[in-house]
């Protein structure tokens, strides 16, 4: 019996651990597209801005 028991409680923590990680990276890739998306913003407005300026930068 707590042979079973030690096997279930293992069985849960290697659980636990794989989703904590699974969601340790969906976080991190979540945060890396929200970055990206905010330089690519800014990235576009400057764009946007100097070609509304005529260009004087080129």
């Amino acid at each position: 019996m707590g042979r079973l028991l030690f096997r279930v409680a293992a069985g849960l923590a290697v659980v636990i651990a794989f989703f904590w990680l699974l969601s340790v990276v969906v976080g991190l890739l979540i945060w890396g597209v929200a970055i990206a998306l905010v330089v690519g913003v800014v990235v576009l407005g400057v764009r946007m801005l100097r070609a509304e300026s005529g260009g004087a930068g080129r």
